[in-house]
């Protein structure tokens, strides 16, 4: 007999109510959850080996995240039309899920876990990334895998001064900032979003309405497991210890290890340094030693260069590198390094550095964002490149991987938000290739995407930059130290990452990892404020290298104007079967995109070279244009019949220039008068009311002979006939 399904119901802000069931779905694996709101239903299922792999060193915690076409009632585009490898926003959501579920195991548990977060229906209103995070944490709670804590994720938005948790997708399009926040019932884990220029203060409530309403969703998950009762948390086997090594170890190195971390030196240096220490000591143990030993011992030199370093920079404000605590690496910029790309520059901060490259393209160059719930264009593209010989490594060049993917999106927010509106008609692409990496390369994709868009031309309303922070804290006298532009390994042993982007005016981009407990709010604003004094000492670097945008895009780059016309033009323009807006672009070389916006059309004109845009501007411009009576028009003969002459006066648009017309003198034909393709001028002199005819005149354009009355021709030759008659 199958067993009834346990659920629990809570509702967290202003929103509809969140359910979370168990027992019904995936029986099988170790936890499964669904979690609904709206018609919006996620399943988040969870397994775990019983043992770790044989030499297991670290947690392998794999978490994916997918969203199911059939839940919104779609097939996908794609060729097989199923559901292939995730994409950007999937691997994005996997992330944040990822980076909230990794601090909750314990540090020795090295089990191969599995999450898997499935979006099964969806709802147009219902963003599903802010509710998975709740679903993975649940499906870990109902679980016997051992976990530390309950956690849960939750969007905040401001909109209209007022901050909403979980806000709907119409909500969002109009809020002015955007976090998504994960926490445990007392900190603070991670925060991922974006802002309009918001203050550092803004950011803080933002942080305090989040974890209000966390605390609500982690009661519902602790209600949930007391319904379906408390599981004991299952063993596992704990990596080895050996006091005595350990305590060899750090008699052996800890004083070496200080004076190399205190020497000041580059990165190479100091790996170098570091690595010939734990040669020594490997050597000091002794042939008695076995492997298992050496491989601890290894562990332990890990372990002493993190604690070391760690109590020199909390004692002494002394880094790695000799910096101070607040000080930015040496800056140097350049903008225009490349000559063929449309907007280049180079960033370099340290160690780091980053060559970006901008691409303006056209309309037809834009970027479908496909996702289960809509599918969106994109004129906006960042993509961030992280060779291994950027770190001095030797790897496989591979499809981008996750970290790869979550540092462009960072940048990519961080840089919209000065991009121009809608209107603006180019497609831009920027992309950031890392030349050399020790610390926040994702930062320096910032700044130099900063400056190559203004070098392209960009109307890039404001320079943006960013800098990676980092904090260490030690419980035991609660010191702690904040550092500015963090080194790889002051990432690697610091307490929280974060990474703060924005102007001078304000914040436009947040990524923040927290690792430490009980970090309080104070903490948090001294780490936001010596964050932004970074920023602004960069982004002064940034205005005297490149003051503003350049006023137009450079002569190589595809020269763009744009025109609007009424709706019924529309047709004209693009002719039957689209014959004529395909002889405007193969005439002038241009690229023409046309949309029908409202009650008029929208016309993109793109051309390699301006007289080829200036022709195709006047092509269409003259297709829509409204004929005038007494305007004077450039027209070319079409046909020419006995009675007189067609001429095209305008794209599309044609008119009798009748034989009296033609000349002040009276003609008995239109031989040799005009030929076809010949160029006249014309004005038009009237339209007919009741068949719309033009009526054109070329001899209203002559000297009028004298004597002649208004409008009189000059009269006929008269015949041998006339004469006898007379």
């Amino acid at each position: 007999m199958l067993s009834q399904p346990i659920s629990v119901t809570f509702t967290t802000g202003e929103g509809q109510p969140i359910t979370i069931e168990t027992g019904k779905l995936a029986r099988q694996a170790d936890g499964a959850v669904t979690v609904r709101q709206g018609n919006c239903i996620i399943l988040a299922t969870v397994v775990a080996n019983k043992d770790p792999r044989e030499g297991q060193e670290f947690f392998p915690l794999s978490v994916d995240y997918q969203e199911k076409f059939a839940s919104a009632g779609r097939i996908p585009g794609s060729f097989f039309k199923r559901e292939a490898r995730l994409n950007d926003y999937e691997v994005l959501t996997s992330r944040l899920i990822d980076r909230a579920l990794r601090p909750l195991f314990p540090e020795d548990y090295f089990c191969d876990v599995q999450v898997l977060v499935s979006l099964i229906s969806s709802d147009p209103e219902i963003m599903p990334d802010a509710l998975a995070g709740l679903a993975a944490s649940s499906a870990l709670a109902v679980s016997d895998i051992p976990i530390k804590e309950i956690i849960s994720e939750v969007r905040v938005a401001k909109l209209n001064g007022k901050f909403i948790v979980n806000p709907t997708r119409t909500e969002l399009e109009k809020a002015d900032l955007e976090f998504l926040i994960a926490a445990t019932e007392k900190n603070l884990l991670m925060v991922e979003g974006e802002a309009n220029e918001c203050s550092e203060e803004d950011l803080i409530q933002a942080l305090q309405v989040a974890h209000d309403a966390i605390r609500v969703q982690i009661k519902g998950q602790d209600e949930l497991r007391n319904k379906v009762g408390v599981k004991v948390k299952r063993d596992y086997k704990k990596p080895e210890q050996n006091e005595a090594l350990q305590a060899k170890v750090v008699a052996f190195a800890k004083d070496k290890v200080y004076q190399i971390s205190r020497a000041g030196s580059s990165k190479h240096d100091r790996s170098e340094a570091y690595d010939a220490v734990k040669k020594e000591l490997i050597e000091s143990l002794g042939e008695e030693a076995t492997d298992a030993d050496k491989k601890l011992a290894k562990k332990y030199y890990a372990d002493l260069q993190w604690e070391v370093v760690r109590n020199m920079i909390v004692d002494e404000s002394v880094r790695l590198d000799g910096r101070g605590l607040d000080q930015v690496r040496p800056l140097s910029m350049e903008t225009d390094p490349l000559p063929t790309p449309h907007g280049s520059a180079l960033f370099t901060r340290g160690e780091t550095q980053s060559l970006t490259t901008v691409t303006l393209g056209t309309p037809l160059d834009e970027l479908l964002v496909e996702s289960a719930a809509k599918s969106d264009y994109t004129k906006f593209i960042l993509h961030y490149n992280f060779p291994p010989f950027s770190t001095g490594e030797v790897k496989m060049m591979r499809a981008p991987a996750r970290r790869e993917v979550g540092h462009g999106n960072l940048a990519m927010r961080s840089l919209k938000k000065m991009m121009p509106g809608k209107d603006y008609p180019y497609t831009v692409r920027v992309v950031s290739d890392v030349l050399e990496s020790n610390g926040s390369s994702s930062m320096a994709t910032v700044c130099a995407g900063s400056l190559a868009l203004m070098d392209a031309g960009v109307p890039f309303a404001k320079h943006v930059g960013g800098v990676a922070m980092g904090l260490i804290t030690r419980a035991s006298d609660n010191k702690h130290a904040v550092l500015t532009d963090i080194l790889g390994d002051e990432d690697h042993l610091g307490d929280m990452d974060f990474k703060v982007t924005g102007t001078r005016d304000g914040i436009c981009g947040v990524q923040m990892d927290i690792k430490v407990d009980g970090l309080s709010m104070e903490t948090m604003r001294e780490a936001l404020e010596q964050a932004r004094k970074g920023r602004l000492h960069i982004l002064e670097a940034m205005y005297a290298c490149m003051p503003a945008a350049r006023e137009e895009v450079k002569p190589h780059a595809p020269r763009m104007e744009k025109i609007f016309i009424d709706k019924e033009f529309i047709g004209a323009v693009i002719g039957p079967q689209g014959k004529i807006i395909q002889e405007i672009q193969r005439e002038t070389g241009a690229t023409i995109n046309l949309e029908e916006v409202g009650n008029y059309g929208e016309v993109s004109i793109f051309s390699p070279a301006k007289e080829g845009l200036d022709k195709a501007v006047a092509w269409i411009k003259g297709i829509v244009a409204v004929p005038e009576v007494g305007t004077v028009y450039e027209a070319k003969v079409k046909s020419v019949m006995p009675y007189g002459a067609f001429v095209e006066f305008l794209p599309g648009k044609q008119g009798l220039l009748h034989i009296s017309e033609v000349s002040w003198k009276r003609l008995e034909s239109m031989e040799g008068v005009l030929n076809e393709m010949d160029v006249v001028k014309v004005k038009l002199i009237g339209v007919d009311n009741k068949t719309g005819k033009f009526k054109l005149s070329r001899k209203a354009l002559m000297p009028k002979p004298e004597g002649r009355p208004e409008g009189r021709p000059e009269p006929r030759p008269q015949t041998e006939r006339q004469d006898n008659k007379e």
